[in-house]
C-alpha cells in the first residue's frame, strides 16, 4: 500500500500526445528498466535454501518497501474450506510466491492498459510494469462478463444511431450481468434523456455509458470522502473482514496483509474466525508468510471478541499501524452468528475509540444478486463501510459491481480479478468499467 498506489499525484500527460506514442515510449523505457532490475537482482540472488519451508522475496536495501500493491501474495488459496493446518501449509506451499512481472510484447493488450493509464493523466515516463501488468490481469479477468455483455453490445449497436430498441437490448444485457434494477433504470434514463437532447452514433453511445456506469459506482466512494482506503500513519486502524463462507475471506486477509507490510505499514492480525475446523492455523500461516504476528486463541469454540479484546491491546502496546481481524464466515440468517459479530464490533468500538475502523464485506461476484443480499443483510448488523469483490475472473457476473454500488450504496475498496498475488488491488472505478466495455 504505498503511498503512490494511494495517492493520484502524478504528473498529467499531454492531452495532444499520440495514445500509440504514448504506448511506446512507456514500453521501451520500461523494457530497459526490466533488463537494469534483472540484473541487479542476478548479482545479489543469493543460494536457494532446501530447507525453507517457504519460497522467500528477495529484498535489497530499501526495495522491500518501495514495492507496490501489486506485488505481493501467495496464490489464491481456498481458505474457506476445512483443511487440516499441514494440508493448507502443503497448498501454499505448491502455490508459491509470483516472479515479479514480465514484460510481454508490444501488443494489444499493452497498447488498451496504456491508453487506460493515459486517460487518467499519467506520463508514460512514470507509468510502471506493476499498473501495466494489473490491467492486463483485469482486463483478462473481466473476460467472461465483458464476452456476454459487449458481444450482445456491439450486435445491437451495428453503424445506425441508437434507437429506442437497442435501448431495450441494452438493459436485458445490463440486467443479465447483474448490473441491477438501480444501476440500470439509472443508466438507461440518462441515455434516454442524451437521445432525445442529439442523435448519438454507437462509439458516442459507449463513451457516455462508461461516464454514467463511472459516475453510479464513484457515488458511494465520493460520500465516504475517501478516495482510496489506505491505513492512516499516526494513529491505530482496525479492519474488520466479514461475510458467508466460501468467498475467500481468508485469501483476502493474508493477501492484505502482505500489501500492508510491503508498504510499510507495521500490521498485525486477529484470528477471530474461532468456529472453523483449522481456521487459527490457516491465518498462522498466512501470518508466518508475511512475516506478521497473529493474536490467537486455540481452544476449540473460543469466544472471538475475547481474541479481538487481546489483539487490539496488543496493538495498542506495540504502535501498530493496522490491525486485521479474522471473523467467522456466517450466513446472514443466523441470527446467533450475527449477534457474535455485533458483539466483536461493540468490543472494537468501546476499546478503539480514536482508531478508524473500517468493516469490509468480501463478496464473491459469481453469487450475483444473492451476493448483494448478503452486503444488505451485513450492512445492517456489520455497520459496513465497503466492500472487496472477489472472484470476478469465474464469473460472468460482474456487473455486480454496479449493483453494489447502487442498491447498497457501499464503496468497492479492493477487487480481486484473479487467483495470484497481484491480483487484489484498490479499487478504481474508471479502470474496472473500461475493462468491463473494452471493444477490443
Amino acid at each position: 500500500m504505498v503511498d503512490e498506489e494511494f495517492n493520484d499525484n502524478s504528473q498529467k500527460s499531454s492531452s495532444e500526445e499520440d495514445p500509440l506514442e504514448w504506448a511506446r515510449e512507456a514500453y521501451l523505457r520500461l523494457k530497459k528498466e526490466q533488463a537494469r532490475n534483472k540484473s541487479e537482482v542476478d548479482d545479489q540472488l543469493p543460494c536457494k535454501d532446501e530447507s525453507n519451508d517457504f519460497v522467500e522475496t528477495v529484498t535489497s536495501d530499501s526495495k522491500q518497501e518501495k514495492i507496490s500493491t501489486s506485488e505481493f501474495s501467495v496464490d489464491n488459496i481456498p481458505g474457506e474450506e476445512v483443511l487440516s493446518s499441514q494440508d493448507f501449509k502443503n497448498t501454499i506451499n505448491d502455490q508459491q510466491v509470483r516472479e515479479e512481472p514480465v514484460l510481454g510484447d508490444f501488443d494489444e493488450t499493452f497498447t488498451w492498459s496504456a491508453e487506460v493509464l493515459a486517460a487518467q493523466g499519467r506520463n508514460s515516463k512514470q507509468v510502471s510494469l506493476d499498473e501495466i501488468d494489473w490491467l492486463g490481469r483485469l482486463r483478462r479477468g473481466l473476460e467472461k462478463t465483458r464476452k456476454g455483455f459487449v458481444t450482445g453490445l456491439l450486435e445491437n449497436l451495428g453503424d445506425d444511431p441508437l434507437t429506442p430498441e437497442t435501448l431495450d437490448e441494452l438493459e436485458t444485457l445490463l440486467l443479465r450481468a447483474d448490473a441491477g434494477v438501480n444501476a440500470t433504470d439509472q443508466a438507461l434514463n440518462a441515455l434516454r434523456y442524451k437521445m432525445n437532447e442529439e442523435v448519438l452514433d454507437p462509439q458516442e453511445g459507449l463513451r457516455f455509458l462508461k461516464k454514467q456506469l463511472c459516475n453510479i459506482i464513484e457515488e458511494p466512494i465520493k460520500a465516504s470522502g475517501l478516495d482510496v482506503l489506505s491505513p492512516q500513519k499516526g494513529q491505530l486502524n482496525v479492519w474488520l473482514l466479514v461475510g458467508v463462507n466460501g468467498v475467500g475471506k481468508t485469501t483476502t486477509l493474508g493477501k492484505l496483509a502482505n500489501l500492508s507490510v510491503r508498504s510499510g505499514f507495521s500490521t498485525l492480525i486477529a484470528a477471530a474466525d474461532t468456529f472453523r475446523a483449522a481456521a487459527v492455523e490457516q491465518v498462522q500461516i498466512w501470518g508466518e508468510r508475511s512475516g506478521v504476528p497473529v493474536i490467537a486463541n486455540p481452544s476449540p469454540n473460543a469466544d472471538p471478541a475475547a481474541v479481538v479484546f487481546d489483539a487490539l491491546g496488543a496493538a495498542r502496546s506495540k504502535g501498530t499501524d493496522l490491525v486485521l481481524v479474522d471473523t467467522a464466515g456466517r450466513l446472514q440468517t443466523k441470527h446467533n452468528l450475527m449477534e457474535e459479530l455485533q458483539k466483536v464490533r461493540r468490543i472494537i468500538d468501546k476499546l478503539a475509540i480514536d482508531a478508524r475502523v473500517e468493516s469490509l464485506l468480501v463478496l464473491d461476484a459469481s453469487q450475483g444478486q444473492n451476493g448483494l443480499r448478503q452486503a444488505m443483510a451485513f450492512a445492517k448488523t456489520a455497520g459496513l463501510t465497503g466492500v472487496v469483490i472477489t472472484k470476478l475472473d469465474g464469473t460472468s457476473r460482474g456487473g455486480v459491481a454496479l449493483a453494489v454500488a447502487s442498491e447498497a450504496k457501499l464503496p468497492i475498496r479492493f477487487i480481486g480479478a484473479g487467483e495470484g498475488i497481484r491480483d487484489l488491488r484498490p479499487f478504481k472505478s474508471f479502470e474496472f468499467v473500461e475493462a468491463l466495455l473494452a471493444t477490443r
